[in-house]
């Protein structure tokens, strides 16, 4: 693919994926634009990076769509000063991204060769405001908070409130909760100290969180 070309696809995954799913914040499609994403995809599967797919990147993972990349962005409402968690770092586009929108992200993945890939990408792009970490953050991760944002890559077959409890004052959440084929994302923001809005964003399938706890199950 020429430079023409990448520059003309990922002009129209701008403007045919993501504005159509109403992302219209001109700072947030400026990220976007600016953060090669056809550099973060695996070599495999570079022809894709402007697709409207999850891409696979091993270990049974997926990168998300890019429009709902673009609506997480959005509607975190990220400040300059904001702390960030994101828990599933997978590729690190996406922790690219919230780096440009907030002071410092903390990204956690359980797979030690995602946060090897990404700390290489994250560091060719010349963006030092992440901390990586290899663990498992299913059932929160304590090391940094409170955080002002916490944005969870994975699905929750049953929301955890550990999450919104390691958010700051005014803090935003955004997880995925449930399962196939009707999961709900959601957005939980932190309104005192104990008290928190819940606003449902829409409906996907997102792949499930290792370790996150499963669902209860009925028994007749």
């Amino acid at each position: 693919m020429t430079d023409l070309n990448i520059e003309q696809a990922r002009f129209n995954m701008i403007e045919q994926q993501i504005r159509t799913w109403d992302v219209l914040d001109l700072h947030i499609l400026d990220v976007l634009t600016q953060t090669p994403r056809e550099e973060f995809v695996p070599d495999a599967h570079r022809a894709l990076a402007f697709a409207d797919i999850q891409i696979p990147l091993g270990h049974g993972q997926n990168m998300l769509h890019p429009k709902m990349e673009g609506r997480i962005l959005q509607t975190m409402g990220i400040k300059p000063t904001d702390r960030i968690l994101e828990i599933g770092t997978g590729n690190g586009y996406l922790t690219a991204c919230l780096a440009k929108l907030g002071s410092h992200v903390d990204s956690v993945d359980i797979f030690a060769d995602f946060i090897d890939s990404a700390a290489l990408r994250l560091e060719t792009h010349d963006i030092g405001n992440v901390t990586l970490s290899v663990g498992d953050a299913a059932a929160g991760w304590s090391k940094g908070a409170p955080y002002d944002v916490i944005v969870i890559s994975g699905s929750l077959p049953v929301a955890n409130p550990i999450f919104q409890q390691q958010l700051a004052p005014d803090g935003r959440l955004f997880m995925v909760t449930g399962s196939a084929p009707a999961m709900q994302a959601w957005l939980i923001t932190r309104v005192g100290a104990n008290d928190f809005s819940r606003e449902v964003l829409f409906e996907t399938v997102l792949t499930p969180l290792i370790n996150a706890a499963p669902a209860p199950q009925f028994v007749l």
